[in-house]
């Protein structure tokens, strides 16, 4: 895993929700060395410890950020402008597998579980679609994101305010795919990870989980694993993961 820190400049900044922010910045040394499904600890202008935010999308030289707020430190965050600073320590833990042009790829997203499937979404060579779920219609972000990246899109709502009446489940029982990738509530990711097991098709998961040193070394994120031979054991999930094959993780 390599990764390097860097001084980093906000170019664009749009509020989604009323608790949901996306920030792009400059990051030429960073850019370079991301892929989808990692992501980066960032030190907040007057925090000590960094915050953990995946990577939603990488460009040639910049990196997006799509975040909720959840306590001070991603609402001091929220509160920086085009042209602030952050300090950068990325690319941090594993990423999604590319994919083949001959596969048809899934990309299940729950919620704040949807910005990190993006990028992975944007860079899968074949075809693809994307089954985003959300509480409500206020909720709802990056479906026209997920079109723009070529996916057929799906959007379903608990509540029926926009889209399917239900959960993401209830729409990817009826496609047809054979490789998942998937992002969300742990209810949500056992629930897609059965239905894959069920078909026998590969399917990889993005923890969410707090983390708090990024390289394993705290030991704050630890979780679950299993063996090929069925003996389990703890990993980290900002070091073995984020993204894990579903048959690893004991959910």
């Amino acid at each position: 895993m390599k990764y390097d820190t860097e001084q980093c400049s906000i170019v664009e900044k749009r509020k989604l929700t009323a608790d949901i922010f996306d920030v792009t910045v400059l990051a030429p040394k960073l850019a370079p060395l991301a892929k989808p499904g990692q992501f980066a600890q960032i030190l907040v202008p007057g925090k000590t410890l960094r915050r953990p935010i995946s990577l939603c999308e990488i460009g040639q030289d910049t990196l997006r950020f799509v975040f909720q707020v959840r306590g001070e430190g991603t609402a001091q965050l929220a509160r920086l402008q085009v042209d602030d600073t952050l300090n950068l320590l990325a690319p941090l833990g594993s990423g999604f597998p590319h994919g083949e042009e001959k596969q048809h790829a899934v990309f299940v997203g729950g919620g704040i579980g949807v910005p990190p499937l993006l990028g992975a979404a944007a860079a899968f060579p074949g075809r693809k679609a994307a089954v985003l779920g959300f509480r409500s219609k206020d909720a709802v972000i990056l479906m026209k994101d997920f079109i723009h990246a070529g996916c057929e899109a799906f959007l379903t709502t608990e509540d029926g305010s926009f889209g399917v009446r239900g959960f993401v489940t209830d729409v990817l029982q009826k496609l047809e795919f054979d490789v998942c990738y998937a992002c969300g509530p742990l209810p949500m990711l056992r629930a897609v990870a059965a239905l894959c097991a069920k078909r026998g098709v590969p399917c990889y998961l993005s923890m969410e989980q707090r983390m708090a040193c990024g390289i394993g070394a705290c030991l704050g994120c630890a979780v679950e694993l299993r063996r090929p031979d069925g003996s389990r054991y703890y990993g980290h999930v900002c070091k073995d993961g984020p993204v894990f094959s579903a048959d690893r993780l004991v959910l």
